[in-house]
């Protein structure tokens, strides 16, 4: 294996999520295929429609190319013990010591190289000795091994977001919460009170999603408030009185879709403790409907909950593009130091 960074490297390319799976064809069609997929294509959660985390390229070695070494995230996936073709291949990238510090630390599966080949590029080795080894492994790392491609993509998005940013959304999110956000220069503010932000991407297309991001604040006064059930009830109580599916409708409102429940769990947003929820929504009057993610986050010293959501409409198109978006400006979010 190379490593290191160089300027006369080639930039590394590939779309938005995609992961290049090299690995023997055999070897995917069996249980370590499986277990890759359960982590590289686990269904996104809290979507009405199945849509995987990635978008897996599966290559066998002996395909690969000069050009698709030049892929943004490449995973080399392979077994010391399997003698076919594709496997032995990538066998041979890895040197004896490597072999045998394998054999002597069963928990050892992963190497990684950045910019191998590429510049801007993730090379990730996973490996075993032997199978159940290596699936043993990639089962208790499934969260590391997403979050470390999420970041990834959510890092390369947000260069491209903030590159301009609206500067009177900023300033007016400094008055009311003084938080420091960033919004990209496409959203427009659409709504602001006391302890409410609204703003909206306002051209959306058969290509682009109607997104809206809002943020609010109140006190926190204990930690009943971040239960599942009180964060449901805090989104449908800001929602009722504020936005609307058409504005000339009161009772178009918007309100938590319950019969497909929301997911949740526990995160970090600028170092504080947050509680992360992904689930529907749909107006009161079951007119319109779409996806959403939100984080409630607890500032402890200063006694204040921050609820920030991103909702979508975009009614028979996929929501992971722009789910990424609206996750990639809230978790930018940086509280105030106290």
């Amino acid at each position: 294996m190379t490593s290191g960074s160089s300027s006369n490297k080639p930039k590394a390319r590939g779309g938005r999520g995609e992961i290049l799976l090299i690995i023997d064809s055999l070897k995917y069609k069996g249980p370590v295929g499986d277990a890759l997929q359960g982590i590289f294509e686990e269904n996104i959660k809290g979507l009405v429609r199945d849509e995987p985390l990635f978008d897996i390229r599966k290559v066998d070695p002996r395909s690969m190319t000069r050009i698709l070494k030049m892929a943004y995230n490449i995973i080399y996936v392979t077994t010391f013990d399997d003698k076919k073709p594709g496997s032995r291949q990538i066998n041979a990238l890895f040197s004896t010591q490597s072999k045998e510090k394998a054999k002597e630390d069963k928990s050892l599966f992963m190497l990684r190289n950045e910019d191998e080949f590429a510049q801007g590029q993730e090379v990730i080795y996973l490996f075993g000795n032997n199978e159940q080894e290596l699936i043993n492994n990639l089962n208790e790392n499934k969260e590391r091994l997403q979050n470390l491609f999420e970041v990834r993509e959510r890092k390369r998005l947000s260069e491209a977001l903030f590159n301009r940013r609206n500067g009177a959304i900023q300033t007016k999110a400094k008055e009311l919460f003084n938080l420091d956000l960033k919004v990209p220069a496409s959203y427009q503010l659409v709504k602001e009170e006391n302890n409410f932000l609204w703003a909206r991407q306002p051209t959306p297309s058969s290509q682009r999603a109607d997104i809206s991001i809002f943020f609010y604040e109140t006190d926190y006064e204990s930690e009943e408030q971040v239960f599942p059930e009180n964060i449901i009830k805090l989104r449908n109580d800001i929602l009722k009185s504020r936005i609307f599916g058409d504005p000339a409708n009161p009772n178009s409102y918007l309100i938590t879709e319950t019969q497909l429940p929301p997911s949740f769990r526990d995160i970090k947003v600028d170092d504080h403790y947050a509680v992360e929820m992904r689930g529907q929504w749909k107006t009161h009057n079951i007119s319109m409907g779409g996806s959403f993610i939100s984080y409630v986050v607890v500032d402890q010293k200063a006694g204040k909950l921050y609820y920030m959501e991103g909702f979508l409409y975009y009614p028979n198109e996929t929501h992971k593009s722009a789910l990424r978006e609206i996750e990639a400006i809230l978790l930018a979010t940086e509280l105030p130091e106290k």
